[in-house]
């Protein structure tokens, strides 16, 4: 009598395909951690090595020459203070828009969606020219102000679909006995609404700290988040690989670190309203 293995063929296929993607996924932050290690010329070698003895050269020479830490201390203000701003809006617009519906609501959930659909190179000068002249040009302020306004669809959206979850009964049941708007919005609506405010922050926080365009275009010295830290390892005389790497990881890891401890509250909000 053959035996029969207790895994399915369709089960084994699956699994292999889910770590061939996961390889496939992985390899560029693999091969990011170990070009972050090697040397100038062995960053391009070719062929490419593999075994190597490790330097920590790169990373001592991106802190001396750019001060790391001044850009990973813009990035964690600008991203915070972003956030907070972000659903300091967001929250109201989310629990009227839900609760208090009007004709043209889904109307202006779709267009905020939409302004997400145009490239941000297309309103790069207008925007370039009010900071300039508003004196935000190169600040923390100004890069907390674009990164809110970029974000907040989003937040929106996640936030009113959240709600949307919330059975009214509650808050009429509330109402009923005698609760004021502020009362029903704070002490009812807010802690039903914990783990959505949660995953809409943590999700707007790794957004505003992966933001590359205005970083690069309204920030320099001053105001330069991370983003800025690794662009300018760019220069006429070609890309530091190595060095570039170094700055990269640099930039990534703790977003990543963060990542990994929150993914839970991440997927929960990137999936809000998909099963009912």
């Amino acid at each position: 009598m053959a035996h029969r293995s207790k895994y399915p063929p369709a089960l084994i296929l699956r699994t292999l395909a889910a770590w061939a993607v996961t390889l496939l996924l992985f390899f560029p932050l693999g091969w990011l951690i170990l070009t972050a290690f090697k040397t100038e010329l062995q960053a391009i070698s070719v062929p490419p090595l593999v075994l190597f003895t490790p330097t920590l050269d790169n990373f001592l020479e991106v802190q001396e020459r750019s001060d790391y830490l001044l850009y990973a201390k813009n990035s964690i203000v600008t991203s915070v203070m972003s956030t907070l701003l972000g659903l300091a809006l967001a929250v109201p617009a989310a629990y009227s828009m839900a609760f208090f519906k009007g004709k043209h609501t889904k109307d202006i959930l779709m267009w905020m969606l939409s302004t997400k659909m145009m490239p941000a190179v297309g309103a790069l000068v207008p925007i370039y020219v009010l900071a300039q002249q508003s004196g935000l040009l190169d600040t923390q302020l100004g890069l907390v102000i674009i990164f809110t306004l970029s974000n907040l669809p989003i937040m929106v959206w996640m936030l009113y679909s959240n709600f949307k979850e919330i059975p009214h009964e509650i808050l009429e049941a509330a109402r009923m006995d005698g609760a004021t708007l502020w009362q029903e919005y704070y002490r009812v609506l807010l802690p039903l609404s914990i783990g959505g405010l949660a995953s809409t922050g943590l999700l707007c926080l790794v957004l505003s700290w992966n933001e590359a365009f205005w970083s690069l275009n309204l920030s320099s010295a001053k105001a330069g988040t991370l983003a800025t830290l690794i662009a300018s390892y760019s220069s006429p005389e070609g890309l530091f690989w190595a060095k570039l790497s170094a700055a990269s990881l640099m930039a990534i890891a703790p977003i990543v670190v963060f990542g990994w401890f929150s993914q839970k509250q991440l997927v929960q909000g990137l999936t809000f309203g998909a099963v009912k």
